[in-house]
């Protein structure tokens, strides 16, 4: 097992080289706690692309070795760490490999596209951390400080007992987005469309402020695409166990992309997340109990942001990594403390069993158990459904 030495620098290995592949070296090579020595990829010609952008970007940093596969990787070098960036669903085969190797493991999201996959990867992560390696899987919006301050209400009781939210990602993606890659928009490689792959971090987000639901019901459609398998719109309706209920709205057909909103209601105050940025944050004052008059509730979201960057991802070159950054320094820190990391691989499981709880919805027509498919009813059902894709063209 690798042990972390606080004075030293963590080698690192990079599974994959598409685009998020950038984001994760370019965070890694701006954290003191990280080195990173191997980038593997099928192809080198994606990886000395992705490896010439930052030599480009620093021309003092090193050019970390190739390898073709992990295995090949694994068989001559050591890595206290493996970051998985591949295709969604070779991500826990992947990950299970580099544990059994001994490394620390972050896994970008989502963690796999199914729930018995996900599963698999939250017993070798049980297993590996009684030897002291942790497995984290990328959901870095709730490491966003305006994440964090809502939160942090919701914890404290200062929004009182939630009631509802609204969560809408209305992003634009153009076909030749889905036609860069013969993985995307596929059930098998991509586990899903608008939600599973861009809508899956305001899920997390809603799970993480709400806790689990008790069932869900939805609607997907594919409209403004052609040659994917997947939706490109869907609505889902969450009731949780609080008894909470909240609407989720996530397309990659909003021309020309709007941004990613959360509002998140309870009985004492609310509050608004927009494109990462604390919009609104206004609640009663501990004592005050009376809720009449409470348009004049001031908005202090520019108070509580007082002396600290709220964002979460500005939209500029060399500024994407940001949150991720955030995510990475949750990381090493978790594994120089021994302890769990800010998102666990259980995080990661509920989160892909939402989704398949949407896509389950909608494609059989009926409010769907959360509990059943965490605990495996529709796993036989899970399996079919990328075969019969809810499609309204």
């Amino acid at each position: 097992m690798n042990q972390a030495n606080p004075t030293s620098k963590l080698r690192v290995a990079i599974v994959g080289s598409g685009s998020i592949a950038m984001t994760h070296l370019i965070a890694i090579h701006g954290n003191d706690g990280f080195e990173l020595k191997a980038l593997i990829d099928p192809s080198k010609a994606h990886a000395d692309l992705l490896i010439d952008a930052l030599t480009k970007e620093d021309p003092s940093a090193a050019r970390p070795q190739y390898f073709e596969t992990l295995s090949k990787a694994l068989a001559v070098e050591r890595f206290e760490v493996v970051v998985i960036a591949t295709p969604s669903g070779i991500h826990v085969d992947l990950a299970i490999e580099a544990a059994e190797a001994g490394a620390h493991v972050l896994v970008e999201k989502p963690v796999d596209v199914s729930v018995p996959q996900a599963r698999r990867l939250l017993h070798v992560a049980d297993e590996v951390a009684q030897r002291g390696q942790v497995i984290s899987v990328v959901s870095q919006h709730r490491f966003d400080p305006a994440s964090r301050v809502v939160k942090n209400a919701v914890d404290e009781g200062t929004l009182g007992r939630l009631t509802s939210a609204t969560a809408s990602v209305a992003w634009w993606r153009t076909q030749d987005y889905y036609d860069s890659g013969s993985w995307r928009g596929t059930w098998e490689l991509d586990g899903g469309g608008a939600v599973m792959n861009q809508g899956i971090h305001t899920v997390d987000l809603l799970l993480w402020m709400f806790g689990l639901p008790s069932e869900i019901s939805a609607e997907t459609a594919l409209i403004a695409h052609e040659r994917v398998d997947i939706e490109d719109v869907a609505v889902a309706t969450f009731r949780f166990e609080s008894g909470a209920l909240a609407t989720l709205h996530a397309t990659t057909a909003a021309f020309p992309g709007l941004t990613v909103r959360l509002q998140v209601h309870g009985t004492r105050g609310s509050a608004v997340i927009d494109n990462d940025q604390l919009e609104y944050f206004a609640s009663l004052a501990p004592g005050d109990d009376d809720p009449v008059g409470g348009d004049r509730v001031p908005n202090r979201a520019a108070e509580l942001a007082s002396g600290e960057d709220l964002g979460g991802q500005p939209k500029l070159p060399g500024w994407f990594p940001r949150a991720h950054a955030r995510q990475y320094d949750d990381f090493l820190n978790a594994i120089r403390e021994s302890r769990e990391p800010g998102v666990t691989v259980s995080d990661a499981l509920i989160s892909v069993a939402a989704v398949r709880s949407i896509y389950l919805a909608a494609t059989l027509g009926t409010r769907i158990s959360f509990s059943d498919v965490l605990s495996g009813k529709y796993d036989h059902v899970v399996s079919q459904v990328g075969q019969r894709p809810p499609v309204n063209a």
